[in-house]
């Protein structure tokens, strides 16, 4: 199995379920994770990343650290110091339309959207709304764009969309895409030489239907132009997926590798959680599995089974821990109690 990692968490991509899947994984063999100085989710996100953002780092005695993958603008010349040379480098990404409709709901404090009072209104006039000088603007446009370290607010031209491309093929061996999560986890595994238990998930930090919009066609095609770099991003690399799988794996084997994450994610379900799914924060009986709420949004999380064995008990708890809590738990561990 692979044990050098670096994941690059994109924004509202189902990321914190892929966090939680590293977390299990880094715990389970005893791997160090390259934590923000001071603890902290974020490496001093929106900056873009330097190595002495990482709590252990110092350039006389460079340390290397099984794990990146809290929140970062991607500098990869700085993440070398920190990583391996040998490191898997992937990520993850998700449609534009269905990544900004989320962003819009949960950073709607940031100053592109809180005088919207909809989507489509600030749409209809986004630079009413939009100033790319102010410091959280990035919520606003080309999310995925400013993650990986690009300029969101650059021109389309087709030369710079395909040396963006290229960048982001040359650094990374593997984009997932979060509308195929399951099919993602059957190539990240494949990739990293995993079983099938270390990438089975629950689904964390997402959020409750009734806070979610349908968005009309006009309102998708605004959001395509007004993402336009986000979006031959994830075109592309939505390609390359399938083509990957075609390639590496086949659709037969693929839908047969699918099948079996399912049974092992619903069997897992029967054991560790009350009622099967999640609830609203409200309906969370262990204050320590409650997921932080943000924007307009509400944060489902779960329940798990009174009575189970010990064993059982640790398992199920790391499947459902909030990326905050778990990331925390991690940290006391890795550096003791004692803080910079």
């Amino acid at each position: 199995p692979k044990t050098d990692i670096v994941f690059l968490k994109v924004h509202k991509s189902a990321s914190s379920t892929v966090m939680n899947i590293l977390f299990r994984f880094g715990e389970t063999h005893n791997l160090t994770f390259a934590f923000p100085v001071g603890g902290g989710n974020q490496l001093f996100y929106p900056r873009h990343f330097l190595a002495k953002f990482v709590q252990g780092f110092s350039p006389s005695r460079p340390r290397r650290f099984n794990i990146l993958c809290h929140h970062m603008r991607f500098l990869q010349p700085e993440v070398q110091k920190v990583v391996s040379s040998s490191a898997v480098y992937f990520s993850i990404l998700r449609n534009p339309v269905q990544l900004m409709e989320s962003s819009f709901m949960y950073y709607k404090g940031a100053s592109a959207f809180s005088r919207a009072h909809s989507l489509e209104e600030f749409l209809s006039h986004p630079y009413l709304y939009y100033n790319p000088a102010n410091g959280d603007s990035h919520y606003a446009k080309n999310l995925m764009t400013f993650d990986f370290g690009f300029n969101p607010n650059g021109e389309v031209t087709a030369k710079r969309v395909q040396l963006m491309l290229e960048a982001i093929e040359a650094s990374f061996d593997l984009l997932l895409i979060s509308e195929y999560f399951d099919e993602s986890m059957v190539l990240l595994k494949e990739m990293l030489c995993w079983d099938l238990d270390s990438v089975v998930s629950f689904p964390l930090n997402i959020r409750d239907s009734s806070t979610k919009s349908l968005l009309s066609d006009t309102t998708v095609e605004k959001i395509k132009n007004w993402n336009r770099l986000d979006w031959e991003i994830y075109t592309h690399f939505n390609r390359t997926f399938w083509e990957r799988i075609d390639r590496d794996i086949g659709r037969e084997r693929m839908q047969r590798e699918v099948k079996a994450l399912r049974e092992r994610q619903a069997e897992l379900a029967r054991t560790c959680l009350q009622g099967m799914g999640s609830v609203a924060p409200k309906d969370i009986k262990d204050s320590s599995l409650r997921p932080l709420q943000h924007g307009n949004a509400k944060i489902l999380g779960y329940n798990l089974k009174q009575g189970l064995d010990k064993e059982t008990e640790r398992m199920c708890r790391r499947l459902v821990t909030p990326e905050l809590q778990y990331s925390s738990a991690l940290y006391k561990k890795q550096f003791g109690q004692k803080h910079p």
